[in-house]
């Protein structure tokens, strides 16, 4: 019997591969890892030469160096066979264009940028096929987080505030602006499928933020419980306070990682992709979702903590933190408005 599953998600990979400009004649190399999703590997193999690229799939021996389990946690820590192994880096660099459907990605390694440098593109794609149809991502996605990021490129502070408390100033001097659209179609680009998002790296910021229940802890995957309140000093959590189970498995995440760079934050910015659900974490096993509804959910306010590229700190105890309900603002601008997006830059 056809399964016609199948046959859907090839159109859907031939689609996201047409956003990428992957065109007639590229070189396509779909990386994997022998517990990659099969039927990923197969669709996107089918959808390349739908498109009549040159296709190569290479499967790298699995394992992660990240001190969790790779279980689609978005550490982004990659593989440790890369890391050993030259002639597949060269492959990777020789690419036009890379769909890495591994576990976890390279998006936190210092291979990912050897491989952009040399002009390749790579979409990384780790969610369930629900989650991917449901956030295919548009051409305008594009111009709408580059707008976004261009306020933040031209602003000197980002106000975020809410009404549980959350109260923090982040500096934007030098802070990298950068986006996440689901489409990587320029050479050296690297993305997320799904992701509508924008980000910075401030290196320093101040206050304090407030988790409220209903917010969500990544890569735990689970949903706040009891408020927690984080004071910030110098762009570092300097203090977790809160009565509740959250609060203490933060603080023993913290000590547990025994690293100096956990503590610190890393990138910040608000979602913009407005077909996300923020209740698909609830329904799905955790091993099986990466969990992009919630980072990139239109209106959000996400911070991670941990590794941070443009302060040379790399360490693999990272956290994805997305908020509901804040106002953000850049300059006093509000681009997010009590958890909604401002309709100038949605």
């Amino acid at each position: 019997m056809p399964n016609f599953s199948s046959a859907d998600l090839v159109e859907l990979f031939r689609r996201e591969l047409e956003l990428c400009k992957v065109t007639e004649g590229e070189q396509l190399v779909i990386l994997a890892e022998p517990s990659s999703r099969s039927e990923y590997v197969e669709a996107a193999f089918a959808a390349g030469l739908a498109l009549k690229a040159r296709v190569l799939q290479a499967v790298l021996p699995g394992g992660s160096p990240v001190p969790l389990p790779s279980s689609r946690t978005g550490s982004g820590a990659g593989l440790t066979a890369l890391d050993g192994s030259p002639l597949a880096l060269s492959l990777l660099q020789g690419a036009d264009m890379v769909l890495d459907l591994t576990n976890e990605g390279f998006i936190h390694t210092e291979s990912l940028g050897k491989i952009l440098r040399a002009g390749t593109r790579m979409l990384f794609v780790a969610d369930p096929p629900e989650v991917l149809a449901r956030n295919v991502p548009a051409a305008e996605d594009k111009a709408r987080v580059q707008a976004g990021a261009a306020l933040l490129r031209a602003g000197r502070e980002l106000h975020v505030v809410s009404p549980h408390g959350t109260d923090l100033v982040a500096d934007l001097t030098d802070a990298h602006p950068g986006f996440q659209c689901g489409i990587a179609d320029d050479p050296g680009r690297w993305d997320h499928w799904p992701s509508t998002m924008v980000l910075a790296w401030p290196k320093t910021s101040s206050g304090q933020i407030v988790l409220a229940p209903g917010d969500i802890l990544l890569p735990f995957k689970t949903y706040v419980r009891d408020e927690v309140t984080l004071t910030i000093e110098n762009g570092r959590i300097d203090k977790i306070a809160g009565r509740g189970a959250d609060a203490r498995m933060l603080e023993l995440f913290f000590e547990d990682a025994n690293d100096k760079e956990a503590r610190f934050l890393s990138h910040m910015g608000w979602g913009l992709m407005r077909n996300a659900d923020w209740f698909a974490m609830a329904l799905y096993d955790r091993e099986s979702l990466m969990g992009m509804d919630a980072r990139g959910l239109a209106g959000n306010f996400l911070f991670s903590t941990g590794p941070h590229p443009f302060m040379d700190r790399h360490t693999h105890n990272h956290l994805d933190i997305p908020m509901r309900g804040c106002t953000v603002a850049i300059d006093g601008h509000k681009v997010v408005d009590n958890g909604t997006l401002v309709e100038e830059n949605a």
